[in-house]
């Protein structure tokens, strides 16, 4: 279980795979046969979780924390073959763009140059489709579902930004930055054609994710998802609702998110996204929250709350400044905000990223909520301190992970580890060869008390730093990794599922 309930609490197991790292077809992992397969396999190994990585439409950098929107979807996942399938595309069509050559890493510039342009075609052969009335009708009921109310902003910002050239929402022509009545309104006009495309990406999208998700569901397989705790500035969230943010009277942001320097980064980390007006939001009872929360449990069944300390308290940096040296902590919504999700929602299953330093305050405001928090291995083997990180030191609580998305493959920690730091990984795990090292590591979360272990594929294929997925702090071949067409062999889906019996964790 993901957390507190009256319900006897189970020990299980997962695998970390980000939905674009499956080995689909047309350059990059999709909601295609290959995602199937992955469900077929995490089933037969005994899992019971699949946890993916956010799922909106990336900006610039390719990242799945950056995003346009926190409520749409990245239409790069919609299945190019189902499309087919669907008469809305034939072969021919989509085999005459360039993907990428390679199978094993995504061409992000490539991808952004040809994907939208073959989407564009099937929403042009709309009417040639095999069920065409059908699809037509069901777009149409998504797009007055009030679940979408996000929907048209959102296919607004794609096609205004695309007017404006790529460019920033604050770098438009006033009227339409400052959402002005009648330039939103000649704006709708304008664009409808592209704002019916985006807004079709999106219903593509969400009826081709919701049939994988119900399909995994049904095999036993729940999915963990990520909620980012900020939005992207330039986003469509930020764009249409700047009250819900710290912006002037021109909608220029006051102070950006970040953190402060520490023994990692001299000068800190400028993220640069925009601060909530939490006085705001604690007026209307939290009402945006509870709307992007509950989005999140139609796309997930458990939600992974990143940088779950800017709850408790957040780093604001004067908007303008090139580093994160300057700043302050605030004070955040606390536990009102979990409190009212509980009432409003339900009893959600959560996971709390509680990583980094962590002051008392915040440690408490995680024991108060009852979410689990996270346990890396690849932090624990510090041979000059005790690590809280030490499987003998967690409960029962908690998720252990060899690593994430942001860390190194535990190859290549393993074989990067200072000497120190290496003997003591060995004498703890008792490792005798340094081959056998990454599925020690396996068996250690494994045996652990920990209720849930969730694997990244990486390590379960023992791939060295070639397969990392992030590092973070750096731009350029970040979020690029895909898994081989035959790595999901028979004789690993036996290994992974003896792990899970030997140690209690069978699905």
């Amino acid at each position: 279980m993901m957390a507190k309930s009256n319900k006897k609490q189970t020990r299980a197991c997962g695998v970390l795979l980000p939905i674009f790292s499956l080995a689909s077809e047309y350059g990059i992992g999709a909601f295609s046969k290959e995602a199937y397969d992955f469900v077929d396999f995490l089933e037969k190994a005994g899992q019971r979780y699949w946890q993916i990585l956010p799922l909106g439409p990336t900006s610039y950098g390719d990242s799945p924390y950056q995003s346009f929107s926190t409520f749409a979807g990245n239409p790069y996942f919609i299945d190019i073959t189902e499309l087919i399938s669907l008469g809305l595309l034939t072969r021919e069509e989509a085999d005459k763009y360039d993907f990428g050559e390679s199978d094993e890493y995504i061409d992000y510039e490539k991808m952004y140059k040809s994907r939208f342009r073959l989407l564009m075609s099937a929403f042009e052969n709309l009417d040639k489709a095999t069920n065409a009335k059908t699809i037509r009708k069901e777009f149409e009921d998504f797009k007055k579902s009030s679940d979408n109310d996000w929907l048209q902003d959102y296919s607004l910002f794609m096609a205004l930004k695309n007017a404006n050239g790529g460019r920033s929402w604050n770098t438009w022509e006033e009227g339409i930055r400052l959402r002005k009545k009648e330039a939103i309104k000649e704006a709708l006009v304008k664009y409808a054609d592209e704002v019916e495309f985006y807004s079709f990406l999106q219903f593509l999208f969400l009826k081709q994710w919701s049939a994988l998700k119900a399909y995994a569901n049904g095999k036993g397989i729940e999915i963990i998802g990520d909620i980012p705790i900020y939005v992207a500035f330039d986003s469509a969230d930020t764009w249409a609702n700047p009250e819900l943010f710290q912006l002037d009277k021109e909608n220029t942001p006051i102070d950006v998110a970040g953190c402060p320097p520490d023994a990692f980064s001299a000068t800190g980390q400028l993220w640069g996204n925009p601060l909530y007006k939490w006085d705001y939001h604690k007026k209307t009872g939290y009402k945006w929250w509870m709307k992007r929360i509950g989005h999140c449990y139609k796309l997930y069944d458990v939600v992974r709350i990143d940088h779950f300390r800017g709850f408790d308290e957040y780093y604001a940096i004067p908007y303008g400044n090139p580093t994160a040296e300057i700043g302050e902590w605030r004070k955040g919504p606390g536990y009102e905000l979990f409190e009212t999700m509980k009432r409003e929602l339900g009893d959600k299953k959560v996971i709390a990223e509680d990583l980094g330093y962590l002051t008392p305050s915040v440690i408490k405001l995680v024991k108060k909520t009852g979410f689990p928090g996270m346990k890396i291995l690849q932090f624990a083997f510090d041979s000059r301190e005790e690590s809280d990180y030490l499987p003998h030191n967690y409960t029962k609580n908690c998720i252990v992970y060899t690593g994430t998305h942001d860390n190194e493959t535990t190859r290549g920690w393993f074989d990067n580890l200072p000497r120190a730091d290496k003997k003591f990984c060995k004498e703890y795990l008792g490792i005798h060869y340094a081959k056998d090292a990454v599925w020690e590591l396996i068996r250690a979360a494994f045996a652990s008390v920990s209720d849930t272990a969730i694997i990244p594929m990486q390590d379960y294929l023992e791939l060295d730093m070639s397969a990392r997925v992030n590092t973070p702090s750096t731009l350029g071949g970040n979020w690029v990794w895909r898994m081989k067409k035959d790595a999901l062999t028979d004789e690993l889906c036996g290994k992974m599922h003896d792990f899970a019996r030997i140690y209690g964790r069978l699905r």
